[in-house]
């Protein structure tokens, strides 16, 4: 991509291109906000460094670039975290300033910007390139500030201390020194007083002299004052102040050698410098999501909803029935019904925290999304757009509509959300109006992670295996921002597997998931980290096809300590038996074979049940072939045996709620995955979990269900399991209970 890259003078922002130009973009022009007083040195202000500013000039020469640069007419107005156009504020600033790049140089796709840990400054970059259409490029994002320092100084970045504002820096002493120079000494501060080794807490800031992007020049600093600012005895605050400096020409034109490519940098011997003022050309991009078609009349479609019970977070599934439509309109359909029945609630799309969004044909995804994010918007969702996942289903051969959704609902708005839509080495980025992850009250839904390099969004080459260390790895960045790990405190794991991967393929998936999570737990151990160990449970799916034609997508459930001690019940653990005899089942002892659960006491409960071909023919032993389970043969199940299984299902299910003391009520969510080899359609199987569930309500005398709607989905698959070398269950339950 063709970059505009922001600069303060700073080494991270000098950094940034660096490492922009490495990942194979190219660097056509330079962006700096500026004091509106030349005289200035410092503004009041949250986003930009301006210390410095007298010399930024010089950059347009020594990169051979054109710089544009603005004077910043705003203010800090707008002080909360995320960010809406807010006219005075000086955000707004960079926005005409980009805005202006963006009119003199259409080619230009993406901004780069140094952000390390400032999520405030990062979602206003986000936001003002979401406005002009833009791609964030922040390469120095969540990196180790320590390795960090050390690579930015090993590439040849020469920076100097401008303002020093910390423990431990002295103005007199410590500014207009190399960074280089004070690197052991900022590590020292950082054991004592636990500063920023990068500066990102504002303990100091720097200026750059030179690097291998300046290739036609060197700064040279040949005067200057130190201003103090406050004369703290803690934690003085100085400035150096530029009062003469030279250019220093380089012989030869360079090249920043990279570790797998040399760049060309050179554009121009020396480069223009222009100031973009609110009097030019005004442009506006039209990226803007375009306004949702008018509602759509119910009686005109057959709708079929579903709902969960739990009155603090449940789900609400919805798909058409007998539609003839395309997946675009079968989509927008769908969405305009999950937001009318939030709207009965008094909800709205802020109050979701989740969406699965199920669909027939990948090939579609693309035109999937345009629909998509005409409902689910920034504007829409203050607090945050949910996460999603998505796979392609086999929808159709079972009877249901070309675009399911489901969406998990909170009745508050309390929740975390990380959405980080910048390029960086971190974690995959987030383009589209979803979230990494969402935290609501102690449970982490992460977002479907696929095997993508997070710098290039590539997925990984050499296969499943490969792709699912990726994706596990991409899953552990995101949890250890909400200070956890995937290996340690997971409740479960979904991994969905493209029907492409070979049963070879499925089996090194397995072992790799395995070993990946066995390694991530002891590295935690050994740097110390003291989580509450969960062991999770385990669903493989296979399906159609996934985003990218990747083959693995890993969606972890995430469980976050709120500082009290929590005891976890495992698979192991037995209790006696608090639930009756129904339908004429009895406590077996190969009734643990279909189990997998993980308990928080009287929090959390999540259960997979998993019923193969072999337990089938326990269960119903009367009336199946003689043959059924016998070498994982599939056979077509009739009516009567799949009623019988349907209220097995539900009798253990029941069984494992009430054993811990959970009730229907608790249900966040219930899925059925019915392979699609079965030739059930939905139309017969759901009245059969249905009935069974309306039995058990009357013969517990419990409320288990809401007679209205259903409360579980039935989802189409290829097939599913508790392993990947064997996802041929007949049926396979994902439960997820919270006390209210």
């Amino acid at each position: 991509m063709k970059v505009v890259a922001l600069v303060s003078g700073g080494k991270d922002s000098c950094y940034a291109m660096m490492k922009s130009i490495h990942y194979g973009h190219q660097i056509v022009a330079l962006a700096n906000l500026m004091p509106v007083d030349d005289s200035v040195d410092e503004l009041d202000s949250y986003m930009y460094q301006t210390v410095g500013h007298q010399i930024i000039t010089s950059y347009a020469e020594c990169m051979g670039l054109p710089l544009f640069r603005r004077r910043i007419q705003g203010s800090s107005r707008h002080l909360e975290l995320g960010y809406k156009t807010t006219q005075g504020d000086e955000v707004e600033d960079m926005y005409i300033l980009l805005r202006e790049v963006k009119r003199q140089i259409p080619s230009v796709t993406a901004v780069c910007s140094g952000a390390i840990a400032s999520d405030y400054q990062r979602l206003r970059v986000e936001s003002v390139c979401s406005r002009l259409g833009l791609v964030s490029l922040a390469y120095l994002w969540k990196q180790d500030q320590s390795l960090l320092l050390q690579e930015m100084i090993a590439n040849g970045i020469e920076a100097i201390t401008v303002k020093v504002a910390a423990m431990g820096l002295v103005p007199a002493k410590h500014l207009g020194k190399e960074i280089a120079i004070l690197n052991a000494y900022l590590h020292k501060l950082k054991e004592s007083y636990g500063i920023n080794v990068c500066g990102e807490g504002g303990e100091y800031e720097t200026l750059t002299l030179d690097c291998p992007l300046f290739i036609n020049a060197r700064i040279v600093l040949d005067e200057y004052q130190v201003v103090m600012h406050s004369s703290d005895s803690i934690a003085p605050v100085g400035i150096l102040h530029p009062l003469a400096f030279h250019l220093e020409n380089k012989e030869d034109i360079q090249f920043l050698n990279t570790q797998d490519k040399i760049h060309e940098i050179c554009v121009q011997k020396l480069g223009s410098v222009l100031e973009v003022d609110d009097g030019q050309e005004k442009f506006e991009a039209t990226c803007k999501p375009v306004g949702c078609a008018d509602p759509i009349d119910d009686i005109e479609h057959k709708f079929n909803i579903s709902r969960t019970n739990n009155k603090s977070t449940f789900s609400i599934c919805c798909w058409l029935q007998d539609s003839c439509n395309d997946l675009q309109e079968d989509l927008k359909i769908v969405l305009r019904k999950i937001e009318s029945q939030l709207a009965s609630f008094g909800f709205g799309w802020e109050n979701v925290l989740y969406i699965h969004l199920y669909i027939d044909d990948m090939n579609k995804f693309s035109e999937a999304n345009e629909t998509y994010v005409k409902f689910i918007t920034q504007d829409k969702c203050p607090f945050g757009v949910p996460s999603r996942s998505t796979v392609e289903m086999p929808l159709i051969e079972m009877g249901f509509s070309r675009a399911y959704i489901e969406v998990l609902v909170a009745n508050n708005k309390d929740k975390k959300v990380l959405h980080v839509q910048s390029i960086s080495c971190w974690a995959p980025s987030c383009i589209g109006p979803y979230s990494q992850a969402t935290l609501h009250e102690g449970i982490l839904h992460m977002a479907g992670q696929l095997g993508l390099d997070p710098p290039t969004m590539n997925l990984c080459s050499g296969g499943p295996g490969v792709e699912l260390e990726q994706a596990l790895k991409n899953s552990e960045a995101v949890a250890k921002s909400f200070n956890c790990s995937i290996s340690t405190s997971a409740i479960g794991f979904v991994i969905y597997c493209s029907k492409n991967t070979s049963s070879l393929e499925r089996l090194d998936i397995e072992k790799k998931q395995e070993t990946i999570l066995r390694q991530m737990k002891i590295s935690d151990l050994e740097e110390g980290k003291t989580y509450k160990t969960i062991d999770p449970i385990f669903l493989y799916v296979l399906v159609s096809d996934l985003p990218k034609r990747a083959f693995v997508e890993v969606k972890p459930i995430v469980y976050v300590e709120d500082g009290a001690d929590i005891e976890i019940a495992t698979i192991t653990e037995r209790s006696s038996s608090k639930t009756s005899c129904y339908w004429g089942f009895k406590q077996e002892s190969w009734h643990d074979d279909c189990i997998q659960k993980c308990v928080i006491p009287g929090k959390i409960c999540a259960i997979i049940l998993s019923i193969t071909s072999e337990l089938a023919a326990k269960i119903c032993y009367n009336s199946m072939p003689a043959d059924y389970g016998n070498n994982n043969a599939q056979h077509i199940i009739p009516k009567a045996q799949m009623e019988q299984l349907s209220k097995f299902c539900i009798y253990l299910l029941d069984k494992v709620i009430t054993d811990n003391d959970f009730a229907w009520e608790d249900v966040m969510s219930l899925r059925f995955y019915v392979p699609v080899s079965l030739q059930m359609s939905v139309e017969l199987l759901q009245p059969m979990f249905s009935n069974a569930l309306i039995e058990l309500s009357e013969m517990s005398q419990r409320k288990v269900k809401n007679f209205e709607e259903p409360i579980f989905n039935i989802v189409p698959v290829v097939g599913a399991g508790r392993a990947a070398s064997s996802m041929d269950d007949v049926v396979t339950c994902e439960l997820l209970a919270r006390k209210s």
